[in-house]
């Protein structure tokens, strides 16, 4: 990663800048997390992570939010959490944003929407079989936490975890998104790619946050049930509507 706050890099000691750049790291893995968790994660003191997030908030590299509580709030303050920024975003992933967004508003505008559509789904459908390979070689109950590491190995920084509360269930999270500008302009890459979850694990899934919309993790909750054997992904010319993962 190059550390975002050019002005202080070469002031910034070798050991220090790589810290830092750790620190952000163990936010865009895991997600918007507490000063405790990353200290935890990196081998830092509470003291230590919070001198370099005060340093991070500083160039707009890390913001600082309310922890988001699911289900009914317990007394007292919501933690602080801390999430990477958009600029912090880019400091990780070099992307062609600009010309992804352009080629994308080329087809919706001479081809229109459906078109939109089909290329969100054969760009899903190019990835299905691997993804599927690693799916299908799963046990029923662990087909959420193989697609995690699939989508981890793709750069999604994903993880599977019980469904807080009473929901019966997991999350499938994805604490990076290497498309995620994009998406902010073109939603159905979002739907494409919860439309081939649902697929690949044979149930029906539920979108609750994207990083697109600006929350701090894409989150998709998986019901715990006997999926059915995975579906066949919808091809790219297929008349109805369909997505792709962003």
């Amino acid at each position: 990663m190059k550390y975002v706050g050019e002005a202080p890099q070469e002031e910034l000691a070798t050991g220090e800048r790589s810290t830092r750049n750790r620190v952000a790291r163990s936010i865009l893995d895991h997600g918007p997390s507490t000063a405790a968790d990353i200290a935890q994660r990196v081998g830092l003191t509470q003291a230590a992570v919070r001198r370099h997030l005060d340093a991070l908030v500083s160039d707009d590299v890390v913001e600082a939010r309310e922890q988001r509580v699911y289900g009914a709030r317990t007394r007292g303050r919501p933690a602080k959490v801390f999430a990477l920024t958009d600029c912090g975003r880019d400091a990780f992933d070099q992307s062609y944003d600009k010309l992804a967004v352009d080629a994308l508003r080329w087809i919706a505008d001479t081809a229109g929407d459906e078109a939109l559509v089909a290329f969100a789904r054969a760009r899903m459908a190019a990835q299905s079989d691997a993804y599927r390979a690693v799916v299908e070689a799963a046990a029923p109950e662990a087909r959420t936490e193989a697609l995690a590491k699939a989508l981890s190995a793709d750069g999604y920084a994903a993880t599977a975890r019980s469904a807080p509360g009473a929901q019966q269930g997991e999350q499938l999270c994805q604490h990076h998104c290497p498309v995620a500008h994009v998406a902010e302009q073109f939603p159905q890459l979002c739907e494409a790619e919860t439309e081939f979850f649902s697929s690949l694990l044979g149930t029906h899934v539920q979108r609750l946050a994207t990083l697109a919309h600006g929350d701090g993790v894409c989150t998709t909750f998986v019901p715990r049930s006997s999926p059915t054997a995975p579906q066949t992904t919808h091809s790219a010319s297929a008349s109805t509507a369909g997505r792709n993962p962003a």
